[in-house]
């Protein structure tokens, strides 16, 4: 049997490749849209991709089981549980293969058990995983979004992302019954391969390793290590992070269909002079330049989303679905890193990205303006003095960081959900964003910044820095804007 995990750093997500080098076979277990990885890793080991599996409706990547299925011709194979709300309604249309509780099926000499484990949601599915060349019982388990490393699935997503009312407490409970039938079914040794790692927000306090097994979890895991059922209730639901805004989307596209692309989009560069035209014709530009560079000086309009690490969730957070747009590239950046800019976008579905600026397409594009954008400082001495001017301090972090510690008079606006709830905002008077460190600060001066608000500025240091310097803080739950 061969296995290989493939990572995406930016979206924490993991996806695998089990092959059978007797007879050439292999599966893909939640691939990403990237799918020219695993064909070439199939063809290097000399395997050929014939099955192509999911454990559920993702929320926070764009599926690439469609996309693989139709560039290999493999068998597409996905849940038929969770009920009627829950299937996949391009299923009939791609010829896959429904699968249910207790279904096997075999990649040569490898055998695959469905497991189906409800609770994160209600069509999720566990693969066991046994190598009968060599073993008669189970080696792992492909768990998905149902157990971690140190954490389990969350149960408030279709909730507090898809706003399915009522649904996540139900959740919850399934989550338990489904953990406990998991540990009473299978052995300690079993393995787990988890589709994601930490920094998802698919659950809190994710481990960075990437296996584990049953035995230790259950040992040191408080989602297996809990006897009862409301204290499991209580401790799930509690704490989450704020499930970014694109996660509603990402749903609807991965049950209805995901595009088949063919090929990953790779954008040209525009002559500098394009910019200007572009953004008075109402265009939307990513500045994807490091945020102080933006802070200090930028083309008025544009969006500040910095290439990094979280560069495709903090865009899913700011960009709309269903509307082109351009990139500004940091400086010295060349064809190469603009497409790897567009390919994480892709995997989270917005590849309508139709070109990219260089960094010199900023001076121009300013003089057109008539003046350079720019958000400025409020230092913490000056902060009282701003709040007695007017002053709205807006804090975009998360409400559960809120809760646990935030300044003296702030709101809590959450960069994953801003860009819909703007109009809590009032209009005419300076708002003073901050958030941990920066970073999403930054994202968010910008769009507001471009949604009209003209004098938006952000705390020096914020929350991070206010805290070290020991001035006051406040524990509690967000009230509204």
């Amino acid at each position: 049997m061969f296995l290989q995990r493939f990572y995406d750093d930016a979206l924490a997500q993991a996806s695998y490749l089990v092959g059978c080098a007797a007879t050439g076979e292999a599966l893909v277990v939640d691939p990403s849209r990237d799918v020219a990885q695993y064909i070439d890793t199939a063809k290097r080991e000399g395997l050929r991709v014939t099955h192509v599996t999911e454990t559920h409706i993702h929320a926070d990547f764009v599926s690439g089981a469609r996309e693989l299925a139709a560039a290999t011709g493999a068998r597409l194979l996905l849940s038929a549980e969770g009920g009627a709300e829950w299937q996949y309604t391009y299923a009939s249309e791609d010829g896959a293969t429904l699968l249910r509780d207790g279904d096997t099926f075999r990649i040569g000499n490898v055998r695959v058990e469905v497991m189906h484990t409800p609770g994160h949601t209600p069509e999720h599915l566990c693969f066991v995983i046994t190598d009968t060349a060599a073993a008669d019982r189970p080696m792992g388990v492909f768990t998905g979004d149902f157990i971690f490393v140190g954490a389990v699935g969350r149960p408030d997503l279709l909730e507090r992302a898809v706003h399915l009312q009522g649904t996540m407490e139900a959740g919850a409970r399934q989550l338990f019954a489904s953990l406990r039938r998991f540990k009473a079914t299978l052995p300690d040794w079993v393995q787990l391969w988890p589709g994601h790692g930490a920094g998802s927000a698919c659950g809190k306090s994710l481990g960075a390793v990437p296996t584990t097994t049953l035995g230790y979890e259950v040992l040191f895991n408080r989602g297996l290590a809990e006897t009862d059922e409301a204290a499991f209730v209580a401790e799930v639901l509690a704490g989450q992070p704020e499930p970014p805004m694109y996660f509603a989307e990402m749903k609807r596209m991965n049950r209805e269909g995901p595009r088949v692309l063919g090929s990953l989009p790779r954008p040209a560069r525009l002559p500098d002079a394009e910019l200007a035209r572009v953004l008075a014709d109402g265009g939307v530009v990513v500045d994807a330049r490091p945020a102080p560079e933006f802070a200090r000086r930028h083309v008025p309009g544009t969006l500040s989303v910095p290439l990094g690490k979280s560069f495709p969730t903090w865009a899913g957070s700011v960009l709309s679905y269903d509307r082109d747009f351009h990139l500004l590239a940091p400086a010295g950046a060349d064809d190469d890193r603009m497409a790897d800019a567009a390919r994480s976008l892709a995997m989270i579905g917005l590849d309508r990205v139709a070109g990219w600026f260089a960094a010199s397409a900023i001076d121009g594009a300013v003089a057109d303006a008539g003046r350079a954008g720019e958000v400025p400082d409020v230092q913490p001495d000056g902060l009282d003095d701003a709040l007695a001017s007017g002053a709205e301090l807006v804090d975009v972090r998360n409400s559960s960081e809120f809760a646990a510690g935030h300044l003296p008079g702030a709101v809590n606006l959450p960069l994953g959900r801003l860009a819909e709830r703007v109009d809590e905002l009032p209009r005419g008077r300076t708002l003073v964003i901050h958030c941990q460190s920066g970073a999403r600060a930054g994202v968010a001066a910008s769009l507001l910044a471009a949604r009209g608000f003209d004098d938006v500025r952000h705390l020096a240091g914020d929350y991070a820095g206010w805290t070290a310097a020991g001035r006051p803080v406040e524990k509690g739950e967000p009230v509204p804007a």
